[in-house]
């Protein structure tokens, strides 16, 4: 028997607009000039309606990653999106500085983000460990450095969702 909107529509519908929102990008190699990933996360976030507080290049170092999603915390961010560092090569380590910090972690979004890699990609999705887990009422995702990957983890899985899952920590 239904009675109007599932509840998942309720919680949408009741959740915010805007989210603030930090972009961290983990790289040995770029810079803020050259950052096309972060500008890209950047411009889709504000694109959505959410506004970024904090948008930095830091080196692939589990201090400098920490640092910067303890600046974007403080700066107001309710969602850190960081991306590059998520493949096996020794230098990526953003999911080893961002995992212990998880209150939770959400791991249907690396599933489904590596399901959804799969059909673009190939067999090639299975390397990427992109993570998502909450921190101190915030959310935090590990994504992949490159712009292809991130524009499909926003476009299906972040935005659709992110407004719903902020209502969520703030309850």
């Amino acid at each position: 028997m239904s009675h109007g909107h599932a509840p998942h529509q309720q919680h949408r519908a009741s959740a915010p607009g805007s989210v603030a929102a930090a972009v961290v990008t983990c790289s040995d190699t770029r810079t803020p000039e050259t950052d096309q990933t972060g500008a890209a996360i950047r411009a889709a976030l504000e694109a959505a309606g959410h506004a970024v507080v904090l948008h930095r290049v830091v080196r692939d170092d589990v201090a400098e990653i920490r640092a910067a999603v303890d600046q974007a915390l403080a700066a107001g961010a309710r969602a850190v999106l960081v991306n590059g560092g998520t493949g096996a090569a020794p230098r990526d380590v953003a999911v080893e500085a961002l995992r212990p910090l998880f209150d939770k972690e959400l791991p249907g979004f690396g599933e489904l983000f590596r399901m959804l890699s799969f059909e673009q990609v190939g067999s090639a999705a299975w390397l990427s460990r992109a993570t998502a887990g909450t921190h101190r009422g915030a959310v935090l995702f590990a994504l992949p450095g490159s712009p292809r990957a991130v524009g499909l983890a926003l476009d299906r899985l972040i935005l659709p969702e992110l407004g719903h899952l902020v209502r969520e920590l703030s309850r």
